[in-house]
């Protein structure tokens, strides 16, 4: 498409059960999409690192190269930020996060409504079309450049998926506040809530990667209140300091 308004987009969807992928496919384009379809790991690793999309829907049992495979090469090796909706039928918590660390964004369990699947494939269009500010963002010994998406602690470089980066940017933004689970939920995906893991397992992975190997936790969870990132000792210090 030459041109597209806010709604539409251009996707690939990587599917090798024929029968979803004409139905998805055909969905999508009358509502204004065009869609590039892929059938194995393979051919949708090679679209998805040639080509711009606006989304990669990623089913995750694939011939060649599982779905996994494919999103954390698409992350690790091409470095490409492209939103992943990764489709499955396993619908445990471990199964999603799964996915989560390989680097997709959000995940639909089959079968799925078409219609919901076109809400979320709007919701990251929405999310990633969003101008980025040039800002640096620093809390302790973080940092995140929003125009670079560098991220950094300690002097170390870490690599986050891009809800991750999404999430420090509202928490780096309002620190050392609490931010409620709701405000979140709805700076990152909008009117479009996903289902009640989403953000916790976002979370969890998140803690993973920028607090597990460093000797103090800037990420804390306020109990009925929501999140806050913080360097808490240094907060501390202030306080004796100033007393």
């Amino acid at each position: 498409m030459s041109s597209r308004d806010e709604h539409a987009g251009l996707i690939l969807l990587v599917e090798d059960n024929r029968q979803i992928a004409e139905m998805v496919g055909e969905f999508l384009e009358r509502r204004g999409y065009s869609v590039d379809f892929a059938q194995d790991g393979v051919s949708g690793l090679h679209l998805a690192v040639s080509n711009s999309y606006d989304v990669v829907v990623l089913d995750l049992m694939l011939p060649g190269i599982d779905g996994l495979d494919v999103c954390r090469k698409l992350r690790s090796e091409a470095k490409k930020s492209t939103p992943v909706l990764m489709l499955t039928a396993r619908d445990t918590l471990e199964d999603k996060l799964v996915g989560l660390e390989a680097g997709a964004d959000d995940y639909l369990v089959k079968p799925f409504e078409v219609r919901e699947l076109e809400a979320r494939l709007r919701a990251l269009i929405r999310r990633d079309r969003r101008q980025v500010s040039s800002e640096v963002l620093t809390v302790g010994d973080m940092t995140l450049d929003t125009a670079t998406l560098r991220l950094t602690r300690s002097g170390q470089e870490l690599t986050v998926s891009p809800i991750g980066l999404k999430l420090l940017a509202i928490l780096m933004r309002e620190s050392p506040r609490v931010v409620s689970r709701r405000d979140i939920e709805r700076e990152i995906w909008g009117d479009t809530l996903p289902d009640s893991d989403t953000l916790r397992s976002h979370l969890y992975n998140l803690r993973r990667i920028i607090d597990k190997p460093f000797q103090r936790p800037l990420l804390h969870t306020i109990h009925s209140a929501g999140y806050r990132l913080a360097d808490l000792d240094s907060e501390t210090t202030a306080t004796s300091y100033f007393a």
